[in-house]
């Protein structure tokens, strides 16, 4: 958008090629996509831009994905008769049972994402369908996790409504449509990506990789120069979606001392991707399925030819990324590619999707400081780094992990464009407001849901309902 405004530009990308956490890895001709990447929105101006992008490489997908739970799978979002069938009348009426007692108990101090959940749907729903996926996907247990984390994530058509309403019915008909397909680029996210770069340099921009950033030179009250790559650029302003604690810790003159410890105090919860290359047809049909089983680590698993057919370059071999969610340096992180391949493979038989005999290949991408962790603390230490931030007049942070921000693609580019207005003038905009009041839901709700309303905090709205 600066290009095409007439400004000078300079893209300076750490890695060897664009996209970050929404790149588009390539492996002997099969492309893997770190998280399942869908390209859904409410903003008209961000789906404009990928439209004029993309064009008619912006595929449009059905969605179907589904819940591995109890050696069962449960449409997601669920659906009355399918859980019917598949827990059977007497789990259906303890959950009941546990409901209802919940609502009658209500009304005490719910300081944990345990006693939130619990005292909303009962404790019976949430041993069920919360605890095992909440702990896996987080990796902190959820009798540690607070409430105001609980009150932001689960929201109208999230998880919990949904096996609310599947277990006791819609009868106030909240819940007009459920959004049941999505765009998605013909070669994966890091298509839309790559092809914004090819237009920036065609408009005269330079884009710089392998350059990761070394030093942000700060003179009085804004940035100087960036150093990247052995490099010095001078600069009129500066759009960063570096992580947060990564700006401070790279200015100079460095930050005060409690900023410094703010961000230092900023968690990250990491991923990585075993990609499974397996003869024969695809293992199922759903772009992806979550799987609440304690018994195995993998937390959701990819179906690549789902969300494209040429994210696979063969009709007779399958391509499954299964996901595991942890913390950089930790013990299933530091395992050899060799070994991670050998667990993915032993968990996709223990799940039933593929004898291990089938699995011809497997690679590893790890993703780091994939998810901003919204802890007790984190609020507040975003409060002092953005004090600091204000001192700093032609710097914004933009994207998830810029503002520390568990965004989609869509409010991502969206931040980036309210960036953008405020350098071209002559609009203000407050880039830490976008995604900040509201949650991002994939349904038309007909009225509020007043048993589910969130507080209002400082800290930012969470958008998966997962």
């Amino acid at each position: 958008m600066l290009a095409k405004a007439g400004e000078a530009v300079t893209v300076i990308e750490a890695e060897g090629q664009v996209g970050g956490l929404a790149k588009t890895v390539v492996r002997d001709g099969y492309r893997f996509d770190l998280g399942g990447h869908r390209f859904f929105t409410k903003s008209d101006e961000v789906r404009a831009l990928w439209d004029e992008v993309l064009g008619d490489e912006l595929l449009l997908r059905p969605r179907l994905s589904r819940i591995y739970w109890n050696g069962r799978f449960l449409d997601y979002p669920l659906r009355a008769l399918d859980v019917i069938r598949k827990l059977g009348i007497v789990e259906l009426t303890r959950c009941s049972a546990s409901y209802f007692g919940a609502a009658f108990r209500r009304g005490g101090d719910d300081a944990t994402f345990e006693q939130w959940v619990s005292s909303r749907f009962g404790r019976r729903l949430f041993e069920l369908f919360f605890r095992s996926y909440t702990e896996k996907v987080w990796g902190v247990p959820t009798s540690e996790l607070r409430a105001e984390w609980a009150a932001q994530r689960i929201r109208n058509l999230s998880f919990a409504t949904a096996a609310r309403d599947a277990f006791l019915g819609d009868g106030a008909k909240r819940v007009r449509s459920l959004i049941n397909e999505f765009q998605y680029p013909r070669f994966g996210p890091g298509q839309m990506w790559e092809a914004m770069a090819a237009r920036v340099a065609d408009l005269g921009g330079e884009l710089l990789l392998d350059s990761p950033v070394e030093r942000i030179e700060l003179d009085g009250d804004g940035v100087a120069a960036v150093v990247a790559g052995g490099c010095r650029h001078e600069a009129r302003a500066v759009i960063s979606s570096l992580p947060l604690p990564t700006t401070v810790a790279l200015a100079s003159p460095c930050a005060p001392a409690h900023v410094g410890r703010a961000a230092e105090g900023l968690r990250f919860r990491d991923f990585l991707t075993v990609a499974l290359i397996v003869d024969g047809d695809d293992l199922f049909p759903d772009n992806w399925i979550y799987v609440h089983d304690p018994d195995v680590q993998v937390g959701r698993i990819q179906n690549y030819r789902s969300w494209s057919s040429s994210m696979v370059p063969a009709p007779d071999v399958s391509s499954i990324g299964l996901e595991y969610f942890c913390f950089e340096g930790d013990e299933l992180w530091s395992r050899s590619d060799d070994e991670l391949v050998a667990l993915a493979t032993r968990e996709i038989e223990q799940l039933g999707l593929a004898d291990r005999a089938r699995v011809r290949a497997g690679h590893v991408v790890r993703v780091p400081k994939a998810y901003p962790i919204y802890d007790a603390h984190y609020a507040m230490r975003i409060a002092a780094i953005r004090r600091w931030l204000d001192t700093i007049g032609n710097l914004q942070q933009v994207g998830r992990n810029g503002l520390h921000r568990y965004n989609n693609c869509d409010h991502s580019s969206l931040t980036a464009m309210r960036a953008v207005e405020n350098l071209l003038g002559p609009t203000a905009h407050d880039v830490w407001a976008v995604n900040a009041d509201s949650v991002y839901h994939e349904e038309h709700v007909e009225a509020e849901q007043p048993y589910l309303r969130a507080p209002r905090t400082p800290a930012m709205a969470l958008t998966d309902g997962l």
